[in-house]
């Protein structure tokens, strides 16, 4: 009677966001159907954001190797392109990892606010599309509810800011009126995902580049953004205002002698922050009039003054989570006797019904307010009698004890229904 709670995910943690983009679903409501009928999901849910695309199932005969079969077929990839990109986690660990991304702990910035509305999104898409049922609803009910608790409690989506979001915050204040500017993201890594997603949030238009148009493109599908090649960028710096270096060449790509031409051909100043990790931006070029360059390890240092400020806090909500999980492992346990529970009561409300109407009609009762007395009554001993070995039944569930159910199973002449 057991069925695994199954999350099968694909993310930034072992993903660029180029990569990532191969294993998404253009159109989610027909994934959900899919996964259902060939993975034998009996339920599922699917997480797609820019950082992550994730897949929460569960089904009595539904596996990882089903799941990945179908997710191959769905995004046109074969089989091998999982190898090195998936993670797995079943029950326990798949119950902590919602919980740590309800909380804010899974994502690129600890805390951030924007994923909690997003698993929201998708429970109540495949709540919707009828995808999902008691067990991932009350999962994700939970998660939310805790997730949202935590924040609350703990303040840890309070201040929470990015190498990206500060790189930009920088550019807003040094630059007068960075909307009217000429920006551009050089680079399509994680890095680059956080600033791209701090200038869209604030309303900036910018354009990307890296090494194939290919890559850029994907990016900006996902990210916003004008995709640019990149031999066009190396030889018109001169065309941008504010340029964000994130990327991982192992020689300066803005080098000296490029933007010393760029500002003969350019009347204003123009602000470069290098986010590469080894630099890829001469330090030289600061020495040229009117321009301003900071480096990660500048633009680092304030942000670890800040992220110093909540370590305190990810331990409180590590601990607060670890408490929680008991209490959902508890709960999802608990689904497995719901079924027999809800059958026992329904068949002896048939018969408690049927002896009821035998019985007034012997009596030859039709005052209404004594078939109410007497129907509560019949009520009241069924009650009575069948409560206590139900609530033992689901205490057993509750704490891992299989053999119970098969054994009420088998008192009750309880049979799974074929979904």
């Amino acid at each position: 009677m057991n069925q695994n709670v199954i999350n099968a995910r694909v993310t930034f943690r072992n993903s660029p966001i180029h990569v990532l983009e191969r294993f998404t679903f253009k159109d989610i409501k027909n994934a959900l159907l899919e996964f259902r009928k060939f993975s034998e999901s009996e339920e599922c849910v699917i997480l797609q954001t820019c950082n992550r695309i994730e897949i929460f199932a569960t089904g009595k005969n539904c596996d990882i190797k089903k799941i990945q079969k179908t997710w191959a077929s769905l995004s046109g990839l074969e089989e091998s392109a999982f190898k090195e990109n998936l993670e797995i986690e079943i029950d326990d660990e798949a119950y902590l990892h919602l919980l740590k991304l309800t909380s804010g702990l899974d994502s690129m910035v600890v805390g951030e606010e924007q994923i909690l509305g997003q698993i929201k999104n998708s429970i109540t898409t495949a709540r919707i599309n009828k995808a999902s049922g008691e067990r991932l609803n009350t999962l994700f009910d939970k998660a939310i509810r805790i997730g949202t608790r935590i924040r609350n409690t703990t303040g840890i989506s309070k201040g929470g800011i990015s190498v990206g979001s500060m790189a930009v915050k920088l550019a807003e204040e040094n630059i007068d009126d960075l909307k009217s500017k000429q920006i551009l993201v050089i680079g399509t890594g994680e890095v680059s995902t956080l600033v791209a997603k701090s200038l869209n949030r604030r309303g900036y238009g910018f354009s990307v580049t890296s090494r194939t148009l290919q890559r850029s493109q994907a990016f900006c599908e996902t990210m916003g953004g004008q995709a640019v090649k990149f031999e066009e960028v190396l030889g018109g710096f001169e065309k941008y205002d504010v340029i964000f270096v994130a990327t991982t060449a192992p020689y300066f790509l803005v080098t000296y002698e490029r933007i010393a031409k760029a500002l003969k051909d350019k009347k204003k100043g123009m602000m470069i922050l290098d986010l590469s990790n080894p630099r890829t931006v001469d330090e030289k070029v600061a020495t040229l009039g009117n321009i301003k360059l900071m480096n990660l390890d500048q633009i680092a240092e304030m942000v670890d003054k800040n992220m110093r400020k909540r370590q305190d806090k990810v331990k409180i909500v590590e601990n607060i989570i670890n408490e929680e999980l008991q209490v959902i492992e508890a709960s999802m346990k608990r689904l497995d006797a719901e079924p027999i529970v809800k059958d026992v009561f329904k068949n002896i409300d048939v018969l408690r019904e049927k002896e009821l109407q035998k019985a007034l009609q012997m009596l030859g009762e039709n005052d209404s307010e004594k078939i109410k007395i007497i129907e509560d009554l019949t009520k009241a001993v069924v009650e009575s009698i069948v409560s206590a070995p139900m609530n033992n039944l689901r205490k057993a569930s509750e704490q891992g004890n299989p053999e119970i159910l098969d054994a009420a199973s088998k008192l009750f002449n309880y049979k799974k229904k074929e979904t």
